[in-house]
Formats: structure tokens, C-alpha cells, sequence
């Protein structure tokens, strides 16, 4: 079946329109994989068919006719996306698995079948040329150049002959990524650690040993299961006293998805190849020139030379951190090794600032912090109001609504948390939209929040470490800046910028997490209610520095991996994926037996499945905008309201709709200067 010739979607299906729930809320106690994939086909089929329209009318094409009709198409096939796409990442099961390596090729035929179409890009080529005399506002102007652009790296000026074959390789590539993310979801699964033995288990909290007895007892299995989350480094190797069973966490963690049934390398290698000759036939050098031409960078020598400036910084302080460790393992005894790190880390970070960070997770508790940090600081710095909608479901019993409004009462839209690790759900933290806001569209924005924080035994509070809270706030920029949306068009609303833009917004809204007005007000010891101590907020600030080594060379190393990966030629020779890795790492000066990169290619989700291939960088490039931001805020009086409006009104409301670095000047009343960053990492002369 193609989506060509499927048959329309029923209007049983609670998908076949927009959902009569508050702000089109999706009825998830209705749908079913089934009603997904009959309203994905049919969404392409139905999208098609606007199009021909599009392309058949008789009259001139102009603004109106082609480029706002392009808008209002896809309606079915949004809706059903945004559904799918967050089930299959939320609470995957066998048969949304299946229905998503059928519906991807599909899909990927579909998106060539419009931008390849040369009749259309003809009228979209009219309007384009037309586009400064034809009276449209600013908004207007730059919708028309996204939609040319769009078009463009997407093949349209490609001859018949080049059109087929980058019909071919979008086709496999699509099944590819499908394939490498699901290999990985349930490599991941199948390689978590089991214990049987209690007394492995000791450097643990009482409630982490509950949580993973409770991970075991979703299993079917006896004793004790500790769940691989998604980077290299496995949080419980900072606690885990026992060094064979942190070696087998390690193992596991830097093995998954290497060998056997759900291998990734010869996927990667695959993926890696056909990027290169499908940028090629679109006249780039490499995959990463072609991701480049429409990102802030722009070109992989200002990444290169941006990456650059920090790799001899960042592996001399991981080095001179390397030494301070292994002192610390020889007095046990022991050879530092990579599984030694975090456990040493932590040892070193007690002693040195008197900061014990498990110690803090009862200051943590996950409601408090999320109600009275991340929601309190929004309303005392955006104006913005939660409150809960019990009423309102969301796709799985863990997922929690909130209505939002604005100061002054008017309804801005909802937000949906969906905080534990499960069985079903991919590792990592994200961000999704449900809606997205547009006046065009008449919609106001629905979005949610994915983490993986570990479930805590019933009736127990679940309790954050520091850096899941510092996670916490970064997802939440992300769901500020699709509630913040205030566009005409659905293409510019919320998060919709360039891939290394993305991260800035949500990297800004961390520094509220320790911020003092902020801080005070969420961390309460879960059992007395007494404040954190000033003394230790005052350590971790002291401590801030402790470990930028590795994060920073950790980082890095898995930049300059995706960067290998996506500079190759159709004429490398790629052959064994770990002996490439291992050259790569060599090559940009970050190989480190004892730092490995924060992913490897087999777990590399983010480039091979997700949206970041050549754009892993993004993090970094978006920090050099966020540590300088934080310096603007905190020359203006830090969390005030008026701080607040500006950057909302300016930066987060308009989205894609104005160039994003115009966007930043706005705000900051110049460029980015690279130095705050490079004072926050430890990285400055």
C-alpha cells in the first residue's frame, strides 16, 4: 500500500479532525496504533491531493494561492504525526514498531513526491522572485525564502535522472534511521545490568536499590535490574561501591547495539555512506557542507574552528582531573580505569568542596522542584500560570496535565509531563509538541516534556539528582519557547529554528535552577522541610569547575565523532565502524581511554536517528549565545519581570520567523561573545 492510494481516513477515527478536547488536546484513551497508522496513510494521500490542487489552479501563483496553501495543507497528517511520533518514543510496543518501519519509507516518498514535483517548485520559484514586490510583510517575506530554500537542499533544481536517485536513497536512509533507533531502544533493554547479590548494590540509596528491584519486577525477573540510560556514563557509577559490577555497567553502557542481533555498526556505516552521495548529487562536498548551508554556522570551517579552540583547554583539565583521581584510586588500591571515574569524582568532589551530591537528592523532590522552581520561576520571570487539569488524560497514567495561562488570565495552552523511565520509552530527556500555535491556524500550543527519572517505590516521593534537576529546566525552555509562540505561520511556531539555534532557549532557562530566589524556594529537605544549607549551595558553586574536564572532552569527543562521520566522500572507505571511530578520535586529538565519547556510534541516537546528523555541535554553539545571555541577564537585575517580557517578546515568541542570530541581537545588543563560555567550562587563558 502506498499513500497515494490509500483509502480516507474514517471519521470514527479520533484523529480524522482536530480533537474537541481544551486546545485540541489529542483523545489518547481513544486512539490505537490503528487508528495512527490509517490516519498517516491517509494523511499523505489527503496532503497529495491539496497539493495537486495547489499545482492545478489556474491562476498565477502568488502568496496566497501557493505558499498559504501550503501552510493549510496537512492537516490529517500533522495531527497523526504528532501523535505517533511521540508514542513510539513514549511508550513504544511491538506493533507501533511495525507500523513505524512501514509508514517510514512511505513517509520519506511522500516528502520527495512534494518537493520534487518540478511544477510546483516552478510556482514557488514565482513567488520567491516576486517576493519584495508583492506587498508582504516581513513575516510573509521570510516564509516564502524558507520555502525556496526548503525546496532547494531538498533536490527540487535536481534534473529527472537526479530526482529518482535521491528518491532511492531518502527511501533507504528513512528505513535505516528507523532501523538504528529501534535496534537501540531494545539493545538498551537487553542490556541492563542484572544483580542478584544485594550486597553489589551498597553505595546505592535505599530508594535506588527500590527502583531497581521494582525495573527487575517489571522484567519478570528475580533480584535486582539497573537500566542503561542513554549517554556513555551511567549515573550509579558515581555511587556503586562495588568495582566489578560498575565495570559491567560500563560494558554495557559503551557495548550496546555492537554485535549480535541488533547491531548498529554496519547500519551507521550504511547511513554514513548514502548521506555522503545524497549530498553529493545536491552539489555538496559532504553531508555536513549540506546541513551547514542552512544552520546559524553556515560552514564546517567556523564549527571546525570553533571546536577546535577548546579541544587543548578541555583535554589538559580532563588530564590534570585524571591525575587528582587516580591518587585518590591508588589509596584503594586501584588502577584508574574508565569505569573508576565517577565513583573517584564524587570522592574527590566530598573531600575537596564538602559536597556530597547523593546527599542532596532529598532537597530534590520532583513535584516540589517542578511546581515550585521550574513553574515559579516562569511565572515570576514570563507571567505564566500551571495549573492542573486532572480532567484531561494524557497517553500513558505517569503523563500529567497543566493549563497555561498568561498574567493577565488569557489562555496560552497546555503542558503534559511524562517524568519516569519505563519499558517502552526511549532513554534521554525531549521535548514535543502536540500543537503547535499559529494565528493561521487559529491553535494555541500543547506540549510535553519527556525525562527518565527512575521510579521511586510506591507511595515514595521520587527525589532528582542535581543533574536531572539542571535536565528539568533545560526541557522546560524548551516547552517555553513552544508556549511563548506568537506567529502568523505554523512553519516559524515555537521551536522551529535552525538546528543550532534550538538548544539556546532551554540552555538560558537553566541558571534558574541555582538561582538563589528560585532555589530557596524548591529545595526543602522531601522530610523536614528545611531549606538546602547556604554552606552547601555555597560548595557546589565552589565545585562548579570540578569535572568540566571531562564533560567538556566527553563532548567534544562525540562532536568530532559525528563531525568524522559526516565529512566522508562517497569515495571513502569507511570498513570496520570501531576502527573508524577509533582514527576519528585519534585524528581530532580527543582519544582518551579513560574519557570515552558521551555517545559511540552505535548508541549515537541523536545523528543516526534523530534530528542532529552534523549538528551535535549545536550544544556548544548554542552555549557561546546562552553563557552570554546569563551575563545580560544578570547585568539587568537577573529574574525580573521586565527581563523577562523581552526576552519572551523578542527571542521566544517569534521563532523562525526572524533570522535567530537577529533575534539574539535583539535581546543582547550586539553578537555573541565566546567568553563567558569559556569562563563557565574552565576552558579561559
Amino acid at each position: 500500500m502506498s499513500a497515494a492510494d490509500t483509502a480516507p481516513v474514517t471519521p470514527a477515527n479520533p484523529l480524522f479532525c482536530p480533537s474537541p478536547l481544551p486546545f485540541g488536546l489529542p483523545q489518547f484513551g481513544q486512539i490505537t496504533p490503528e487508528h495512527c497508522r490509517e490516519a498517516l496513510l491517509a494523511g499523505m494521500s489527503e496532503q497529495r491531493a491539496e497539493v495537486a490542487l495547489i499545482v492545478a489552479a489556474p491562476e498565477p501563483p502568488d502568496f496566497e494561492n501557493t505558499v498559504v496553501a501550503l501552510e493549510r495543507s496537512g492537516r490529517l497528517l500533522a495531527r497523526a504525526w504528532s501523535v505517533f511520533g511521540n508514542l513510539v518514543s513514549s511508550v513504544s510496543s511491538p506493533r507501533l514498531r511495525e507500523i513505524e518501519r512501514e509508514i517510514a519509507p512511505l513517509a520519506a516518498a511522500h516528502s520527495d513526491a512534494l518537493r520534487l514535483g518540478p511544477a510546483l517548485f516552478g510556482r514557488i520559484a514565482a513567488v520567491h522572485a516576486a517576493r519584495h514586490d508583492s506587498g508582504l510583510d516581513d513575516e510573509s517575506v521570510r516564509l516564502v525564502e524558507r520555502y525556496h530554500l526548503d525546496f532547494v537542499l531538498a533536490g527540487a533544481q535536481l534534473d529527472e535522472a537526479g530526482r529518482a536517485r535521491l528518491t532511492e536513497l531518502n527511501q533507504e536512509l528513512s528505513g535505516l534511521s528507523t532501523t538504528f533507533g529501534q535496534n537501540l531502544q531494545l539493545a538498551s533493554e537487553a542490556a541492563a545490568v542484572h544483580v542478584t547479590d544485594a550486597a553489589q548494590l551498597e553505595g546505592l540509596s535505599a530508594e535506588e536499590i527500590a527502583a531497581a528491584a521494582t525495573a527487575a519486577g517489571e522484567r519478570g525477573v528475580e533480584g535486582w535490574m539497573l537500566p542503561l540510560l542513554l549517554p556513555t556514563r551511567q549515573p550509579v557509577l558515581s555511587k556503586l561501591r562495588n568495582r566489578e559490577l560498575r565495570r559491567r555497567v560500563h560494558e554495557a553502557s559503551v557495548s550496546r547495539a555492537s554485535a549480535g542481533e541488533h547491531d548498529n555498526g554496519p547500519v551507521a556505516v550504511r547511513i554514513a555512506e548514502l548521506r555522503a552521495e545524497r549530498a553529493r548529487l545536491l552539489g555538496f562536498d559532504t553531508h555536513a557542507d549540506l546541513v551547514l548551508a542552512d544552520q546559524t554556522a553556515r560552514t564546517t570551517e567556523a564549527v571546525d574552528a570553533m571546536l577546535a579552540s577548546m579541544v587543548p583547554a578541555s583535554v589538559a583539565n580532563a588530564e590534570a582531573e585524571a591525575a587528582v583521581l587516580a591518587e585518590a584510586a591508588a589509596r584503594d588500591g586501584v588502577e584508574l580505569a574508565p569505569w573508576d571515574w565517577a565513583f573517584y569524582s564524587e570522592q574527590v568532589r566530598a573531600e575537596r568542596y564538602a559536597v556530597d551530591t547523593a546527599a542532596l537528592r532529598p532537597y530534590f523532590e520532583l513535584d516540589r522542584v517542578l511546581t515550585d522552581g521550574v513553574f515559579h520561576a516562569a511565572e515570576l520571570l514570563y507571567g505564566f500560570r500551571f495549573t492542573p487539569r486532572p480532567d484531561l488524560a494524557g497517553y500513558h497514567p505517569d503523563v500529567r496535565v497543566w493549563e497555561v495561562a498568561d498574567a493577565d488570565g488569557t489562555a496560552v495552552g497546555l503542558y503534559l509531563g511524562d517524568f519516569f523511565a519505563r519499558e517502552g520509552k526511549r532513554g534521554g530527556a525531549w521535548m514535543n509538541s502536540f500543537v503547535t500555535q499559529s494565528r493561521l491556524l487559529g491553535t494555541s500550543p500543547v506540549v510535553v516534556n519527556n525525562l527518565n527519572v527512575s521510579r521511586p517505590p510506591a507511595g515514595q516521593p521520587a527525589l532528582l539528582t542535581l543533574d536531572e534537576v539542571d535536565t528539568l529546566f533545560h526541557e522546560f525552555g524548551h516547552a517555553l519557547h513552544g508556549l511563548s509562540s506568537s506567529v502568523t505561520y505554523p512553519r516559524f511556531a515555537g521551536t522551529s529554528v535552525p538546528r543550532d539555534f534550538v538548544e539556546f532557549p532551554s540552555q538560558v532557562n537553566e541558571m534558574w535552577a541555582m538561582w538563589p530566589e528560585v532555589l530557596a524556594h524548591y529545595a526543602r529537605h522531601v522530610e523536614t522541610g528545611e531549606p538546602i544549607p547556604s554552606s552547601v549551595v555555597e560548595a557546589i558553586e565552589a565545585a562548579r569547575l570540578w569535572g568540566e574536564g571531562f564533560a567538556t572532552l566527553e563532548y567534544l569527543a562525540a562532536t568530532l565523532l559525528d563531525q568524522a562521520w559526516h565529512r566522508i566522500t562517497p569515495d571513502t572507505e569507511i570498513g570496520d565502524p570501531v576502527e573508524f571511530e577509533r582514527v576519528a578520535l585519534e585524528k581530532a586529538g580527543v582519544a582518551s581511554e579513560l574519557v570515552p565519547p558521551r555517545y559511540r556510534t552505535t548508541y549515537f541516537n541523536h545523528v543516526f536517528a534523530g534530528g542532529y546528523s552534523a549538528g551535535y555541535y549545536s550544544y556548544i554553539w548554542s552555549e557561546v549565545l546562552d553563557a552570554d545571555t546569563v551575563e545580560w541577564f544578570k547585568e539587568n537585575g537577573g529574574l525580573r519581570r521586565e527581563n523577562g517580557d523581552a526576552f519572551r517578546q523578542r527571542l521566544l515568541a517569534v521563532g523562525g520567523s526572524v533570522d535567530p542570530l537577529a533575534a539574539f541581537r535583539a535581546v543582547r545588543g550586539r553578537d555573541a561573545d565566546p567568553g563567558p563560555l569559556l569562563r563557565r567550562r574552565g576552558l579561559a587563558a
